[in-house]
């Protein structure tokens, strides 16, 4: 293939159009798909369209919207003419997307009719227009909801003639970018609640796409199917960028990625690529594959010894790799920790999983494998290009915090020096906030992130992560979380509600019958962990987690929300 002249998103995306014209590019199941040729024509289109709003080089757009092939027209429209994309997770509060869209000064909103409403009450005068992301018309912002729909219906007719109009105009609209330029400000909503605007160049993007493209192999008769959002640099570097560069189609839902949308879809698209965040694949295992085990008492019992486990896992994973359309070749899962028990499922089952390390600010990928190289609870080794020390812990200890140095790392916080002092160096390593550590063949360990690492009564560090993927191995179990309350150390633990209102409905027992139960479990839950972890890393007490942990968009649990016990029962 021939090389980037610059690593620029315009060149990225007018290199496929020369080389991949008439192959698939962009698309929603079962519906026709944009080609690369298309790709190109819509991005010119927009183009013309914002010119004439007066957006110009280095003007922030907002994008605002589940994922689709008109987001991705929308990004590459306005990272190819120069000005800056500030992609908004759906998911975000009313208040954060008005804090992001003021603090970035954007001047245009793509927004989608379920995320209009956002948008709809910020301060007049805001932007200079809005745009439908469902059919990329141009609406006012303060247009009435209900009068969305039938601009949806009609095809936006406004937009249709500026579109007709830049026909014309298509072929001298180019403007210099360079890939020194800025190309997106991403803002995060970590587990500290804190946002904070990752400013990405064109450089960090296309490199980090580029290199990551190697692991595996992604190429022209690749098919992905998108189940992430968009507005995460996960998916809209390496499930976005990296398929546009490298000829690949990427094929996008219309509805969330349930499983009675998500079956189908996988049936439909056969795809041989996909990336995920851990609690996708932990739920498709502890809900089916495993509920299916459990079924039968003569299975569960076999199941308990390790060399009939390994049979039916393996049983399972054909089964597992036919729902997923029987040609998948690489699972890429990131995002947060994936639960041993998953992942000893996935091994067992020859299933093509992966696993990859990275943050918004290393645009994002640091380290991962693919399928054939994985090894249980590592990442892998470093992307070529990359430059990784670990920092010695107060103890002296081979875990230290991961400090990053490399073409992927981000310029700095958009307008907050003070933030990015605290994490960039002057020569340029940035500081993760991440715990790990290399094996003897460089592959990276995470151990978990320095903030929340617990000092024992004697010095020792303790690392919930630790103890959460143990009290996660258990069935019963969802979710949980470790933390240190007046020096003692407590999980929060969610259980499986549904499989255990099933089980105390079967045997017939009261409610106060099945709270003594759960309090039982809970118990039985903190003595077994004991008895696996080190002496300073042992539970005084567990909790009962009512609902489901509050989480980022990367299903990490907001963990500064559960600090204090309040009115949770304890075991």
């Amino acid at each position: 293939m021939e090389p980037l002249t610059e690593r620029t998103l315009t060149n990225v995306l007018e290199r496929s159009v020369r080389l991949f014209r008439n192959r698939p590019a962009l698309g929603f199941v079962d519906e026709p798909p944009l080609s690369f040729s298309d790709l190109q024509h819509e991005v010119n289109h927009l183009q013309h369209f914002l010119r004439e709003q007066g957006v110009t080089h280095g003007d922030r757009v907002a994008i605002l919207g589940e994922s689709s092939p008109n987001w991705a027209i929308a990004y590459f429209a306005v990272t190819t003419m120069g000005a800056v994309a500030v992609p908004i997770l759906p998911e975000f509060h009313t208040t954060e997307v008005h804090h992001i869209l003021r603090h970035s000064g954007c001047k245009i909103a793509f927004v989608s009719e379920r995320t209009y409403q956002k948008v709809e009450s910020i301060d007049e005068g805001t932007f200079l227009a809005v745009v439908l992301l469902d059919n990329l018309s141009h609406v006012h912002p303060r247009t009435p909801k209900d009068k969305l729909r039938t601009l949806i219906r009609d095809g936006g007719k406004e937009l249709r003639k500026v579109r007709n109009k830049a026909l014309k105009f298509a072929g001298r609209l180019k403007t210099n970018v360079t890939q020194d330029d800025v190309a997106s400000i991403i803002y995060t909503s970590g587990t500290t609640g804190h946002s904070k605007g990752v400013v990405l160049t064109h450089r960090n993007i296309v490199w980090n796409a580029e290199a990551s493209a190697r692991i595996p192999e992604i190429g022209p008769e690749d098919r992905m199917l998108s189940v992430l959002p968009l507005a995460h640099v996960y998916e809209c570097t390496l499930g976005l960028v990296l398929p546009v560069l490298r000829g690949a189609s990427v094929t996008y839902l219309r509805k969330p990625p349930t499983a009675p949308v998500l079956l189908p879809a996988l049936s439909s698209v056969k795809p041989t690529a996909m990336l995920t965040v851990p609690l996708i694949i932990e739920k498709v295992i502890k809900s089916g594959v495993m509920k299916e085990i459990q079924k039968k008492r003569a299975i569960r019992m076999l199941y308990r010894l390790p060399v009939f486990r390994r049979r039916i896992n393996k049983m399972a994973g054909k089964k597992l790799k036919a729902m997923f359309g029987g040609h998948l070749r690489f699972f890429g899962i990131g995002g947060s920790a994936l639960a041993p028990d998953a992942e000893r499922f996935l091994i067992e089952a020859h299933f093509p999983y992966a696993i990859g390390y990275g943050l918004t600010e290393t645009s994002p990928l640091v380290a991962g494998c693919n399928a054939e190289t994985s090894r249980f609870r590592a990442i892998g080794p470093l992307l070529q290009g990359v430059e990784v020390r670990i920092e010695g812990s107060a103890s002296g200890a081979e875990i230290g915090e991961i400090v990053v140095r490399g073409p992927g790392v981000m310029e700095g916080y958009y307008l907050d020096p003070e933030r990015t002092a605290e994490v960039l160096t002057s020569d340029g390593w940035f500081r993760t906030g991440d715990l790990g550590s290399f094996d003897k063949d460089g592959y990276l360990y995470i151990r978990g992130r320095k903030k929340n690492v617990i000092l024992g009564p004697s010095g020792e560090n303790i690392y919930p992560e630790a103890v959460e993927s143990v009290i996660n191995r258990f069935d019963i179990v969802l979710e949980s979380l470790v933390f240190s309350d007046q020096g003692q150390l407590v999980a929060r633990i969610f259980l499986d509600y549904e499989r255990l209102d099933a089980e105390f409905s079967e045997q017939g027992l009261t409610e106060s019958q099945a709270k003594e139960r759960i309090r039982q479990l809970l118990e039985q839950v903190r003595l077994h962990v004991n008895e696996q972890v080190s002496a300073f890393s042992k539970l005084a007490r567990v909790i009962e987690q009512t609902e489901p942990f509050e989480k980022t968009p990367t299903q990490k649990i907001k963990r500064y929300l559960y600090a204090d016990p309040g009115e949770h029962r304890a075991a």
